[in-house]
């Protein structure tokens, strides 16, 4: 028998093959003038120019309907379509029955290694997909990491989609609702989201080693694309030369110290991507076994977004409700995380 609150091992859907998938692109004018395999390599560098080639000659590349099997130069407003023959995909879990539902909002425990969207090589062995069979009607309202688990929130209607995405962005929003033919502004509080995570002992240098358990500390890396050897560009702790970055805000609570981690809760006030994992590194803390951001918060070119090795569990959640009242939810904690972070 399972001791009440905690996780059991969930089922899982084994490797297969999917139906394959048609990628459209269309050629703006800065481009014009590439060839086609030249294109495809600059703009998705997960393949060589040599492996573009092979596709020409396979035939699984089209350029306005017309299939081609020779690289040819390209114009600007042209529609390429590489239809990529299908693939099989890994196992993932399967997404157990929701913790919540009140006929609209859903809020399930996603397990770890279950991507939520298609990325990564997952198109059809995705939350999104598990979701249409047998909630067909919900829809996420926010992302988790492939390899993050807990609470993740959908809805069915479209309005509640609407509401609760706004809510589960920022932490004070402002939304506009229609009142007959009046549109009006509200200020609503926003929720309130809480992580659990295991990171590794902080560098020396880091902020975060002046902190006892219980202690608090403000995290407000900036967050932005910067250049990635494999992806070309990729979310990090955004550069002093970064030409977008987003402001982010997050507040880590020490719970353990131990020589191979330590363990905390990271509230978030923005949904930026990757955050907790950016936070903790740029703080001088990356989470324990994470392959991609190192101190600093910069990623490494070895790694992609999807690897996994880290220990990050979306556990607590405070939503407020249209009708004014607040949903607070609980996701059991896996194992990893229950505490004695050097067990």
């Amino acid at each position: 028998m399972t001791e009440p609150g905690l996780l059991t091992e969930p089922a899982w859907l084994a490797p297969a093959l999917n139906a394959g998938f048609a990628y459209s692109d269309r050629i703006a004018p800065r481009a014009a003038g590439q060839s086609v395999s030249a294109f495809y390599a600059g703009c998705y560098r997960h393949s060589t120019r040599t492996d573009w080639l092979q596709r020409l000659a396979a035939g699984e590349i089209c350029r306005n309907g017309q299939q081609l099997q020779a690289d040819v130069a390209l114009a600007a407003g042209d529609e390429l379509v590489w239809h990529r023959p299908p693939w099989q995909e890994g196992a993932v879990p399967v997404l157990p029955g929701p913790l919540f539902d009140n006929g609209d909002l859903l809020v399930f425990n996603k397990p770890s290694g279950l991507p939520v969207l298609p990325a990564g090589g997952f198109l059809e062995h995705t939350c999104l997909a598990q979701l249409a069979a047998g909630w067909p009607e919900a829809r996420p309202l926010h992302r988790l990491g492939r390899f993050t688990s807990g609470l993740l929130v959908c809805a069915r209607s479209p309005a509640s989609r609407a509401w609760f995405s706004a809510l589960l962005r920022e932490s004070t929003a402002q939304h506009r609702c229609q009142e007959g033919s009046t549109s009006v502004s509200i200020s609503v509080s926003c929720c309130r989201k809480t992580y659990r995570a295991l990171l590794q002992p902080p560098a020396p240098g880091s902020p975060l080693l002046a902190l006892q358990p219980s202690d608090v500390l403000g995290l407000s890396t900036p967050i932005g694309r910067c250049a990635h050897g494999h992806l070309g560009t990729i979310w990090a702790a955004a550069a002093a030369d970064c030409p977008i970055a987003l402001p982010a805000r997050s507040e880590l609570r020490l719970l353990e110290r131990g020589e191979r981690a330590w363990l905390a809760d990271v509230t978030i006030a923005t949904g930026r991507p990757h955050q907790i994992r950016i936070h903790t590194a740029a703080a001088g803390a990356p989470l324990l076994g994470d392959p991609l951001y190192a101190p600093g918060g910069v990623a490494c070119d070895l790694a992609l977004p999807g690897d996994g090795g880290y220990h990050l569990h979306a556990h607590r959640l405070q939503l407020p409700m249209p009708a004014a009242e607040v949903l607070e939810l609980e996701a059991p904690l896996p194992e990893a995380l229950r505490g004695a972070a050097d067990g």
